[in-house]
C-alpha cells in the first residue's frame, strides 16, 4: 500500500533517479533548477506543499507544488509506471492542492507537455482545464541551466 508524505531534501536522490529514469520526463529537467541545491531552494520556499509517494519504503512518485503568494503552481508530478492507475497520482495531486489551499492560494496552474497524452488525460480527469486563450512564453536567464 502506498502512502503520501511531505517531500524532504533527504528524498532528493531517490526522486531525482525516478525523474531521470523516464525519458519523456527527463526532457523537462534543468541542470540548475533541478539540482539538489535548486530543489533545496524550492523546498525552503515551499516546505509544506511538496510530497512523495512511498511503497514499501521505495519512492514511487512525487509532486512539487509551490506558490508566489497569489497563484499556486504544480511542477514535476509523476508516478512510476509500475504504480500508475492505483490512485497514487490523485493522492499526490489532492495533497498538493490541499496544501496550497491551506496557505491561502485560490488558483493553481501547471504546464504539461502537449505530447504527454497520458498526463494530459490524467489532469483533465482531475478537473484541470486547458487555457487555449493563453500563449506560454519563457526566457532563459542563465544559459548554464540546460
Amino acid at each position: 500500500m502506498s502512502s503520501i508524505r511531505i517531500f524532504t531534501l533527504a528524498d532528493y536522490p531517490a526522486l531525482f533517479a525516478l525523474w531521470s529514469s523516464l525519458p519523456g520526463f527527463k526532457l523537462g529537467l534543468r541542470s540548475i533548477d533541478d539540482s539538489e541545491q535548486g530543489i533545496a531552494r524550492f523546498l525552503q520556499r515551499n516546505p509544506n506543499t511538496c510530497f512523495v509517494a512511498e511503497n514499501d519504503g521505495q519512492i514511487v512518485g512525487g509532486i512539487l507544488a509551490g506558490h508566489d503568494g497569489r497563484r499556486g503552481y504544480i511542477y514535476h508530478a509523476l508516478v512510476h509506471p509500475d504504480f500508475q492507475r492505483q490512485g497514487i497520482g490523485k493522492l499526490l495531486a489532492d495533497a498538493a492542492c490541499d496544501a496550497l489551499k491551506a496557505e491561502g492560494i485560490t488558483k493553481a496552474g501547471m504546464l504539461v507537455f502537449a505530447t504527454n497524452e497520458q498526463g494530459n488525460a490524467f489532469w483533465e480527469s482531475q478537473g484541470w482545464q486547458t487555457r487555449p486563450d493563453l500563449v506560454y512564453r519563457n526566457k532563459t536567464l542563465n544559459e548554464k541551466n540546460l
